[in-house]
């Protein structure tokens, strides 16, 4: 059915592209995926060009249709070509973050949101020049922990099939599924001479989106893994706790942090900024949202926050505030540089479509997109740790250099 789908993808669109957000499924939700925009409808008559509902297209696939039903090998699964012809519709756009979503993966897109899945607890990323996906990080105690997959494990096919021509929304789909089944990843390890196959059993995953502890001299730690919708929470209650303990300094760890929901990296920069702009968008009417802190509750202490080259998209949104008002130092490399907004558009039938509908400034008035936002201190992570699965603090040199920073302040 792979070849189905394939075909059926290009009836309407004629070109598939290669994706990820450059991180790819890691995305902005606006309001929790709701927006509100005036739905302006396609004039066909006014195109030049033949568009879907057109009689030319309309014709063209009825025959194309036939001819699939008169020749195919194969048992044909006609939902399977329609949900086909719909995501080759929205990849037409040649945008890596529009995807179209049949009802089954809204609901396992959304579920992840929420920060509970059946999965196997991993995060990946996908390359927006490439389309290589590579295992970013393994969540403690989870399936693919257990398994033995790496950071830096590049993931070549899902249960015999090769991924290199789906975008990463797709990937994650097949990779989640029922609870205690099983999924087999054939990844390739760099030292290995061969593709290895690891066999995953999925589970239900809680992800910690939160980690904090009290490091040496009264410096806390907090490490944000993503903005899911339980994030601003868990944050607050890490800070309440370290300020209970006598926090002095922080530093917040935002590396390999993909983004995720808008309203809940704004909350939380509510929490930090002084009064003024967090971050506005801009729409391709030039219409414009301000999302902005009363400065009531501004965070005072000295503060670094670490990056890197994974922090992406609502991750960037948070630095590139900090960094514009200065109230904390970024050390790391620079970030991924995904400064556009996607939100979901519900369609009548449950299913729906994730589109690209404005791009996202920083206080200061900066697009980050294609570019990224800079530390003031760049350090990379030693080439040795990369591909660990754990490091302690001790070894995170990045970390240490963080630490080094606040001692002056």
């Amino acid at each position: 059915m792979k070849n189905n789908k394939g075909f059926g993808k290009g009836i309407l669109c004629g070109l598939l592209v290669m994706i990820f957000l450059g991180i790819g499924a890691f995305f902005i939700l606006q309001n929790r995926g709701i927006v509100s925009v005036n739905l302006r409808p396609v004039n066909l008559e006014e195109s030049n060009v033949p568009l879907p509902g057109s009689e030319e297209v309309n014709s063209k696939l009825n025959e194309m249709l036939s001819k699939i039903n008169a020749y195919y090998l194969e048992d044909i699964d006609y939902s399977q070509l329609v949900d086909g012809m719909y995501a080759g519709l929205v990849k037409g756009l040649e945008d890596p973050y529009s995807v179209y979503y049949t009802k089954e993966e809204l609901k396992s897109t959304m579920e992840s949101t929420e920060g509970k899945y059946y999965g196997i607890g991993a995060t990946m990323s996908q390359d927006k020049e490439t389309g290589i996906i590579k295992i970013v990080q393994m969540f403690e105690g989870t399936p693919a922990e257990e398994a033995g997959l790496l950071p830096e494990d590049i993931l070549y096919k899902v249960d015999g099939a090769e991924v290199s021509d789906m975008d990463l929304t797709e990937v994650v789909s097949l990779i989640k599924g029922e609870e205690n089944t099983k999924v087999t990843l054939t990844i390739v390890r760099e030292g290995q001479g061969d593709y290895m196959d690891i066999e995953v059993e999925r589970k239900e995953v809680e992800v910690p989106t939160i980690e904090h502890e009290m490091l040496e001299d009264q410096v806390g730690y907090i490490k944000i893994l993503q903005f899911d919708v339980i994030t601003e929470e868990q944050f607050n209650a890490a800070m309440e706790d370290l300020n209970n303990q006598g926090m002095e300094k922080l530093v917040i760890d935002l590396r390999n942090n993909p983004g995720g929901v808008l309203s809940t990296v704004v909350h939380m920069l509510q929490q930090m900024l002084p009064e003024g702009m967090i971050v506005y968008t801009e729409d391709k009417y030039g219409e414009r949202e301000e999302y902005k802190s009363d400065g009531k509750h501004e965070f005072t202490k000295p503060l670094a926050l670490l990056v890197n080259g994974n922090s992406a998209s609502a991750s960037e949104i948070f630095a590139g505030a900090i960094q514009d008002y200065g109230i904390g130092t970024l050390v790391g490399t620079t970030t991924f540089g995904k400064g556009i907004v996607q939100t979901l558009v519900h369609l009548d039938d449950g299913s729906a479509m994730k589109l690209t509908i404005s791009k996202y400034y920083t206080p200061k008035g900066n697009n980050i997109h294609g570019i990224g936002i800079e530390p003031d201190i760049e350090i990379d992570l030693t080439e040795e740790l990369k591909q660990q699965s754990t490091i302690t603090k001790e070894e995170d040199n990045q970390l240490q250099k963080a630490l080094e920073v606040l001692k002056d302040k």
